[in-house]
């Protein structure tokens, strides 16, 4: 009997089980994949992701196998550098291999104490009042509390759950792979320059040293379903560009489309949709891999705290009601960057407006938080602007905020000396900091660093104690 079962050890799995454990509760995780996967594609860290890792003390390890990279220019590839002053410690994206971000997570997880069995696939289930059985493709069974499916776009828990997934089809198919060129970075770089004032979705990026990531649309290539082959890509840059670069050595191929879909509950009963189950969208901006991360932040403490019989009766309902809007949020502005991706001259026009807009440092920045994730403000009710929103890495008496993190608790930074989380003690951590650099109060934090109260009242504190970590235990 566990806990939770999570249905794919991917990020978004593997994230949400090391959280849960955070609270000791019981998981196991499910791929159905025998083995990790092997190419090796590049994937980028926001900085919300970034600072996500960094309150749990995963950064240091995680930035070993990284490339920093400046924090510009993601919105439809529209090259702006970042603003000044963007809201956080950590104003760079971090380019690393995806199966290495993937192994140091999992990792994480079972060093915390969660369970991963390969070659494992869901095949169907059965909940009711008590829990979910969960019947593998090999005939096994198992049985949890509750079920997260984080088994990808085609999500077997969604699935047979019968949730929804509206949205539109894909209608263009873009090529993308890493692969070595045959010329010189300098050849590269005036060719890519020429061709994308009218290809947008072009592109050639150095990746290291003579590897590049490579873009090009997929029109009039083989089959969709169909993996694409390196013919593939050379016949397009040279359809394009005249030249294929002399690609060679591929290190993976791909193809995306545009599809973009929502489901339509994040929940039913006691099983639960996280990362590419619950949305797709295309991979422009990079965000996917961040969206499926901080869905795992967002439910790991409150599931704990349902599992533990701590949680206040609408807690997990929160889950949905914060992470759905942000997701549709993402499918909108990936929906903007492929428009402004055609070669048709009004979408042309509209991106030579936003191009000269982005010179406003207001809307740059607005994009760019957006992009990043850092610009989040969820529904808390009425209060000053921070309610609701992730505080960012401040100084504090003890070293830095985020240090303060590491267990997944919430936290309450007392600038009044003067406030108690006496009968909370057991889930909230209590930090009097006269000199902590902040323009309030006090705040109470999360467990995934969002902003729950501003004030300097107890018993205004302990209303929002019980609201978010449920009865006082004294």
């Amino acid at each position: 009997m566990f806990d939770v079962i999570i249905a794919g050890c991917g990020p978004t799995g593997a994230m949400l089980a090391a959280e849960l454990r955070l609270h000791d509760v019981r998981v196991l995780l499910l791929e159905k994949e025998t083995e990790p996967v092997s190419f090796v594609r590049i994937v980028g860290l926001h900085i919300r992701s970034i600072e996500l890792m960094a309150m749990r003390g995963l950064l240091d390890r995680i930035l070993e196998h990284g490339r920093k990279r400046p924090a510009g220019g993601f919105f439809a590839a529209i090259a702006k550098p970042a603003p000044e002053g963007l809201d956080s410690a950590h104003t760079y994206l971090l380019g690393i291999p995806q199966p290495v971000i993937v192994r140091l997570l999992e990792e994480h997880a079972i060093e915390l104490g969660a369970q991963v069995r390969r070659g494992r696939a869901v095949a169907g289930f059965e909940q009711d009042d008590e829990g979910v059985t969960v019947e593998l493709a090999n005939g096994e069974q198992l049985r949890a509390r509750y079920l997260v499916g984080c088994d990808g776009a085609r999500s077997t828990v969604r699935k047979l759950l019968g949730v929804g997934f509206p949205g539109e089809p894909s209608r263009t198919e873009t090529l993308m792979g890493e692969m070595e060129v045959g010329v010189s970075q300098e050849e590269v770089a005036a060719k890519v320059t020429e061709i994308s004032e009218t290809h947008k979705r072009f592109w050639l990026r150095p990746f290291g040293k003579g590897v590049y990531s490579v873009v090009v649309p997929a029109a009039g290539v083989s089959d969709r379903a169909e993996p694409p082959t390196l013919e593939d890509f050379k016949h397009q840059l040279r359809t394009i560009a005249g030249t294929d670069f002399g690609v060679h050595s591929p290190r993976w191929l791909s193809r995306f489309g545009d599809a973009t879909r929502l489901a339509e509950r994040y929940r039913v009963g006691r099983v639960l949709l996280a990362g590419d189950a619950a949305h797709i969208h295309p991979p422009i901006g990079g965000q996917g891999l961040n969206l499926g991360v901080q869905d795992a932040f967002n439910l790991g403490w409150k599931l704990a705290a349902q599992v533990r019989g701590r949680a206040p009766e609408t807690l997990l309902d929160t889950y949905q009601a914060e992470r759905r809007p942000v997701a549709g949020d993402v499918l909108d502005n990936t929906r903007a960057q492929m428009g402004l991706l055609s070669t048709e001259p009004g979408p042309q026009a509209v991106r030579r407006l936003l191009t000269e807009l982005m010179d406003f440092d207001e809307v740059n920045r607005r994009l760019i938080e957006k992009i990043t994730a850092i610009g989040i403000r969820y529904d808390f009710g009425e209060g000053p602007d921070l309610l609701g929103r992730r505080l960012r890495d401040i100084d504090v008496a003890k070293g830095n905020l985020y240090g303060l993190l590491h267990r997944g608790r919430g936290l309450l930074l007392d600038r009044t000396e003067r406030l108690t989380v006496r009968g909370w003690s057991d889930r909230v951590d209590h930090l009097a900091d006269p000199t902590a650099a902040l323009d309030v109060p006090c705040v109470l934090l999360r467990p995934d660093g969002h902003v729950a109260w501003i004030g300097d009242d107890q018993q205004d504190l302990d209303d929002h104690l019980s609201r978010w970590f449920g009865n006082p235990t004294n």
